[in-house]
């Protein structure tokens, strides 16, 4: 058993064996998903442990939980020595996540019919900027530019004003969710059929943002329209925006339902706008956005959060407070849940760190934070008879 396998015994993915040699934040978040739901996944690094990831603000802790509950091994796959080693280890996997620029593994001598015949039922995850194929293939990626080209960041920001990012790499945590399910769906494959072959996967980041943006296209053919930045406010379903509290609270409303928004007009004793043709329905309040907005924002503005959140809350309006990491940590209801693991840290004693989403009835321990590079080797390593000396050559020619 290695050392991952003791964070996999239980969960819809256990027996799954996932070899992660991706770097960054993308691929490496999609095999920590499938190790959240019982797969055994070993983190592969080359030996001075250069994934850029663990330079990133703030330093090591980004990797501590980004690589949770993976075993840890290094091997310059790039040297003769390291080629071999990996071809007898990928033998035991089901699953190999990478992302290097397409080409980059079959200049190592780790092609596609290289890895097929080490082990014919492997399958690869190959998680890119672009894809495979086109014009584009080549290019390097980021989240920022996914964002970028996906779409999203067209809609992000002030109406009028320039587009936005984000203060985090989210089309890094998308193309990670695809990942995930990519390798799902190759297990349920698997389960249908024991020996069906392995395949490529040919996953590209901003094509990930593209499909969650899924009317836009439609819209635009149809319609002619080309939906823009609004700020806060949707532009398809009103009311829905964040409104600024008497004391200086932000919190975010939604009353796109027409139920829901006479039920808001209840809360705030104003039934001549339940009553208004100009928002009786979604479509009409839609065309009404700056007189709808106008009269909640009137109303959030001569009152302080508290008062506002008992009423809202009686009445089954659908808001919340703009939380912040703080609030999150601190809130009941996600105390109450288990929201948040400790994970437990050999150098720092224990991380706070999302939960595994969704779950699978009882929740499994908690893993620990990711490995220190080559943590493993002698563990994973020693499951194909190498030994300490053999180890050591390894380790004294840089192969591991």
């Amino acid at each position: 058993m290695s050392p991952a396998s003791r964070h996999a015994t239980s969960g819809p993915l256990s027996g799954l064996r996932i070899l992660d040699m991706a770097t960054v934040v993308a691929a490496p978040f999609g095999a920590t998903l499938c190790a959240d739901a019982g797969a055994e996944v070993v983190k592969l690094e080359l030996p001075e442990g250069n994934d850029p990831l663990r330079g990133l603000a703030p330093t090591g802790l980004y990797w501590k939980v980004l690589n949770r509950g993976k075993a840890g091994i290094s091997l310059d796959v790039r040297k003769p020595e390291g080629r071999a080693l990996f071809l007898r280890l990928i033998a035991g996997f089901d699953i190999l996540v990478e992302n290097f620029r397409p080409g980059t593994l079959d200049r190592w001598g780790l092609d596609w019919a290289t890895l097929q015949a080490a082990n014919p039922r492997l399958s690869v995850l190959r998680l890119t900027g672009f894809g495979q194929t086109g014009p584009y293939a080549g290019r390097p990626g980021f989240a920022r530019i996914f964002e970028a080209m996906g779409g999203l960041a067209h809609l992000t920001g002030e109406a009028g004003g320039h587009p936005l990012h984000i203060n985090f790499p989210v089309g890094d945590a998308v193309a990670g969710l695809f990942g995930a399910f990519a390798i799902a769906s190759l297990a349920a494959e698997r389960a249908r059929d024991p020996q069906a072959p392995g395949r490529e996967v040919d996953l590209s980041a901003t094509e990930a943002l593209l499909r969650v943006l899924e009317p836009l296209a439609a819209e635009h053919e149809c319609l002619g329209e080309v939906r823009g930045r609004s700020g806060a406010r949707a532009s398809y379903t009103a009311p829905s925006n964040i409104y600024r509290t008497q004391d200086g609270q932000w919190i975010t409303l939604v009353g796109s339902s027409d139920a829901i928004f006479r039920r808001l007009c209840a809360a705030m004793d104003a039934p001549a706008l339940a009553d208004d043709p100009r928002f009786a329905s979604n479509p009409a309040r839609v065309r009404h956005l700056d007189e709808v907005d106008g009269a909640i924002a009137a109303w959030f503005a001569a009152h302080g959060f508290a008062a506002l959140a008992e009423r809202l809350e009686a009445h089954g309006v659908p808001f919340s407070k703009i939380y912040s990491i703080a609030d999150a940590l601190a809130d009941p209801h996600y105390r109450a849940r288990g929201a948040f693991w400790r994970l437990p840290d050999p150098e720092l004693g224990s991380l706070p760190a999302p939960a595994a989403v969704p779950r699978f009835g009882a929740a499994p321990p908690p893993p620990r934070t990711g490995p220190a590079c080559g943590e493993h080797n002698e563990a994973v390593y020693g499951t194909l008879g190498l030994t300490a000396s053999d180890l050591a050559a390894l380790r004294a020619a840089h192969v591991i």
